[in-house]
């Protein structure tokens, strides 16, 4: 097994999309006007059309049931053809032979470009509600020329998207690893201790950290295993494997529903396999 796994191949990474992909900024590139693709989003939802195989992109004109509450933003060309963004009002319902998919549902039928185009939609849309008044003046931003920067014209603050960075850990015990649990997920489903960057830290002290405040366990050697972009709604997660050092489990039920060691033969229901935790755990228990 390699010290080293390759976790770049993620869903929600541009990996996916690059090659049919070139992103440009709304300021940068007037919409071309010709018929394209769109990106609709519908909360945590992105609406489709049903397919032969898989769900696709809606592509030239949209249905009259749809209910936008904002215009369009062109934000590049996929497969030479304008990609459009569009939100969707969460009241609307979805017709036939148009269906919606949940970005993390627990059982995806988009491929996994579709799924990067969906999870890049997302994250431009809330970059755009989050960032339309000035934070220091509440004056309205303005958005840069040649990027997705905004900046007030009043006081001429800037503001550039934001990403917040999560530290996910996998701990090893001879053949024992740390898994944790959540109330609110599916039954039975099991994952890693992981947790927001704190001022301050770095993304190690992070993992440790995490794991010593949900679990009590302390943990040394941690080693960096990958990093996935997570649209839910911004995130980047960032993954590592680490060695137990010591300390008793002890649960943080403010956090976590349950806590156990698990023998890498016996391990419980896993996230799916779009997510860093699950391609960490594969690669190292596997």
């Amino acid at each position: 097994m390699s010290d080293y796994p390759d976790l770049v191949n993620i869903p929600f990474n541009n990996v996916f999309i690059r090659d049919a992909f070139v992103p440009c900024t709304p300021l940068c590139s007037p919409d071309p006007c010709e018929p394209g693709y769109w990106a609709l989003i519908q909360d945590n939802w992105l609406v489709l059309l049903a397919g032969e195989t898989a769900p696709t992109l809606p592509y030239g004109e949209l249905p009259g049931w749809l209910d936008a509450p904002a215009a369009p933003l062109t934000i590049g060309m996929l497969h030479g053809r304008p990609l459009r963004v569009l939100p969707v009002d969460k009241a609307c319902v979805v017709q036939p032979p148009f269906m919606a998919e949940a970005l993390n549902a627990a059982v995806q039928t988009m491929d996994n470009a579709t799924l990067g185009i969906g999870g890049l939609a997302r994250q431009i849309l809330h970059w755009e509600e989050q960032s339309r008044y000035c934070s220091l003046c509440g004056a309205k931003n303005l958005p840069f020329s040649r990027e997705w920067g905004r900046h007030c014209p009043v006081c001429n603050a800037r503001q550039f998207p934001k990403v917040s960075p999560c530290a996910i850990v996998l701990v090893r015990r001879d053949d024992e690893v740390l898994l944790v649990r959540k109330a609110e997920w599916p039954a039975g489903r099991y994952s890693l201790a992981a947790g927001f960057l704190g001022m301050g830290e770095s993304l190690e002290e992070c993992a440790a950290r995490e794991v010593h405040e949900e679990t009590g366990i302390e943990i040394s050697n941690i080693r960096y295993a990958g990093s996935q972009s997570w649209p839910f709604p911004s995130q980047v997660m960032v993954g590592f494997v680490a060695d137990y050092a010591g300390g008793e489990l002890v649960v943080e039920h403010a956090e976590l529903e349950d806590a156990r060691w698990f023998p890498v033969t016996q391990l419980p229901a896993l996230p799916p396999t779009r997510s860093i935790a699950r391609r960490i755990i594969d690669a190292y228990c596997g």
